[in-house]
């Protein structure tokens, strides 16, 4: 569970402490969150082989640099709202409520089934904290909302590589990283 935000003596004009130490435990988490996909996508960088290696491997990067910008955004807010940004990797890892990353090396096509799954847990947690923020700091919920945009962006370049002609993602039902890596690679072994 995540530490509780230090004393926060300060916030920004019009704004309680209390709303701030609430939205402030809401962005660490996403900041976690963020930091997490940073790594997650780098692993996913240097682990993707294969006859679509490149073109994943040089999709993967832009992403990489953009997470990494949002995790900037919302370690600046943090401090903005009076609080403390932790963004060790002790933190992320006592403070997280999802496992690692569960693909090695393994196939392009594998690794965006199971992207893809990651995306979606994010957006999700994301958007939860977008719907937080509505009326207690609709300036934080803007920044989320922007990153919102930036995420599910990047899901559908990833879903672009695991969707048939039909709108079928080969990764629907999954529920475990391994289950949507499995599926995608079916999925492509059926394409002639």
């Amino acid at each position: 569970m995540p530490s509780q935000p230090s004393d926060v003596s300060y916030t920004v004009p019009g704004m309680s402490t209390q709303d701030s130490r609430r939205i402030i435990e809401l962005l660490q988490m996403r900041l976690h969150s963020l930091n997490d996909l940073h790594l997650t996508l780098k692993h996913i960088h240097w682990n993707v082989v294969g006859p679509h290696f490149i073109a994943v491997h040089e999709m993967i990067d832009p992403q990489v640099d953009k997470v990494r910008d949002m995790t900037d955004d919302l370690a600046e807010r943090i401090s903005t709202l009076g609080g403390e940004p932790d963004g060790t990797p002790g933190a992320l890892v006592r403070e997280r409520t999802w496992d690692d990353y569960s693909i090695g090396r393994a196939e392009a096509i594998e690794h965006l089934g199971a992207l893809d799954l990651v995306y979606t847990s994010v957006i999700e947690d994301h958007r939860e904290a977008m719907k937080e923020t509505e009326t207690s700091d609709p300036v934080t919920q803007d920044i989320l909302i922007e990153q919102l945009r930036g995420l599910e962006l990047f899901q559908w370049f990833v879903r672009a590589h695991l969707e048939s002609s039909g709108g079928k993602l080969s990764t629907r039902g999954a529920t475990t990283e391994t289950d949507a890596a499995d599926r995608a690679a079916e999925q492509a072994r059926k394409q002639p």
